[in-house]
């Protein structure tokens, strides 16, 4: 008796100091608002350089061999409490629309229909305990089809509302469920075969066929995303067996889990089972019209506002009850706002202070003179560094590749393997860069501190990495393409 109490003691006392130093690490803002201040310093000590730019399809790419200096734009103690806001204004589509989508989906949550099929599920894991096992993987696929495909990014800020509570509902944790849609998205954006807005504006601009050079491309992303899966569901299962070594144990312990209890059940009815039925239409709908119909931002926000709409209606909610659940579920998304406004500040310095445009000279000429297999690697490494300062895939790929292209051929390496090269940089930092306004709104939905998601995000970071490093060496030695 004694020595269990001791142990339960030294557990607690454990998981209290966990906690301690989780509050003792800066909160993600105050990251944010640090690195600003670094992007202010960046813009005194590298010179002032920009290429001329021309428009291709109407894109506006840089002109290959246009560098030129041009007068320093310090940016100083004003632009750096300036920023935020402009940050806010260049930012705000995607900040109204986490505050609309996040308030729709709260009426269809409010309706219990997702609480019932998450118990549904639950129970189903309980009966047949090997289904468990193939749920996770097969929903990892989807999303990471979805990243291959269309280009899926912002819309995992939608699903990460379902994946959250799923990860919960099958006995792992909260990272799990962010893992399930946001990695899985990640891996297949980075492993992409056909993705408009990365592969299609690259290969554009560097005079490629559309959708060349598929079956390598294929091998790719089917790499990708086993790695992806097997990293996932290690640590799923390590959850499922002690759910203490979760590394958001504490958090999740904080959550109000008590709609998923089995034990609470709540019943199919017809009004919930119509929710769901909409709730599927609504995401097959997604998927049919960003790919078919280029919907972006604000197609899929009124979508989303006519799904919490319908749902209100079948589910009999008051006006009242209905714009109550909207208000909270648009309450919720405050801090996820705030931080995508703040990341989105941190280019503006950049912008502003004339440095990019440096940066991707000075790496393009440090390139030249190097062997074939070493230049590629550069070429890789060089596309995650700009990543942190461009996060966007068909804005670094206007921004490179009409350099990147003409210096591969140069080089000896085929214009498809700089494309791959600039695919793997773009997709693999996503996953891990504080100035995705993307990987930090995701977070902030989910209450997980950033240095919890890089202690668990960088290790798979760092294998994709070497993974996506070697398979950019096939196509150097053992075919052309």
């Amino acid at each position: 008796m004694f020595g269990s109490d001791r142990l339960f003691r030294t557990n607690e006392k454990t998981r209290n100091g966990a906690m301690d130093q989780l509050k003792k690490f800066p909160d993600t803002i105050v990251i944010i608002m640090g690195i600003m201040l670094v992007f202010v310093i960046l813009t005194w000590i590298v010179p002032a350089g920009e290429f001329q730019r021309a428009e291709l399809d109407g894109r506006q790419v840089i002109v290959a061999g246009s560098y030129a200096r041009v007068d320093a734009s310090p940016q100083g103690i004003g632009a750096f409490f300036q920023a935020p806001i402009k940050g806010f204004a260049k930012a705000a589509q995607i900040i109204g629309f986490v505050f609309l989508v996040g308030g729709a989906f709260s009426i269809v949550t409010r309706t219990g229909a997702i609480d019932a099929a998450l118990q549904s599920i639950i129970r189903l894991s309980e009966q047949k305990p090997h289904y468990r096992n193939w749920i996770v993987p097969l929903i990892i696929l989807l999303f990471s089809l979805g990243g291959a495909t269309f280009g899926m990014s912002e819309e995992v800020l939608v699903f990460v509302l379902i994946t959250i509570p799923l990860g919960i509902a099958l006995g792992y944790d909260s990272i799990t469920g962010v893992a399930i849609s946001f990695i899985g998205a990640g891996v297949g954006f980075a492993g992409a075969f056909i993705n408009p807005f990365t592969i299609g504006v690259a290969q554009g601009i560097a005079e490629l066929p559309p959708a060349s050079g598929m079956g390598y491309r294929l091998v790719v992303w089917a790499v990708t995303t086993t790695v992806g899966i097997v990293y996932i569901m290690r640590y799923a299962n390590r959850i499922a067996r002690d759910k203490r070594k979760s590394l958001v144990y504490e958090i999740d312990q904080e959550r109000d889990l008590s709609h998923m209890d089995i034990e609470n059940h709540l019943d199919f009815t017809m009004a919930r089972k119509w929710t769901l039925l909409f709730l599927l239409a609504a995401l097959v709908l997604l998927v049919v019209g960003v790919g078919r119909w280029d919907w972006y931002i604000n197609e899929i926000a009124a979508l989303f506002i006519g799904l919490g709409l319908a749902a209100a209606i079948v589910s009999h909610l008051s006006l009242h009850e209905a714009t109550e659940a909207f208000k909270d579920g648009a309450r919720d998304m405050t801090v996820a706002a705030l931080v995508i406004g703040l990341a989105r500040g941190l280019l503006v310095i950049a912008e502003e202070g004339r440095i990019i445009d440096t940066i991707l000279n000075g790496i393009a000429m440090a390139s030249e003179g190097l062997p074939k297999a070493v230049t590629v690697e550069i070429m890789f490494l060089f596309q995650t560094c700009l990543n942190f300062f461009v996060p966007s895939g068909s804005g670094q790929a206007a921004l490179t590749m009409p350099i990147m292209a003409p210096l591969s051929d140069l080089l000896g390496i085929s214009r498809q393997t700089a494309v791959l090269a600039f695919q793997f940089g773009d997709g693999l930092s996503n996953l891990v860069i504080p100035t995705s306004g993307v990987t930090m709104g995701i977070l902030a939905i989910a209450k997980i501190p950033y240095n919890i998601w890089l202690r668990w995000c960088l290790p798979l970071f760092l294998l994709l990495s070497l993974v996506c490093a070697l398979l950019l060496l096939p196509p150097l030695f053992l075919f052309s393409w």
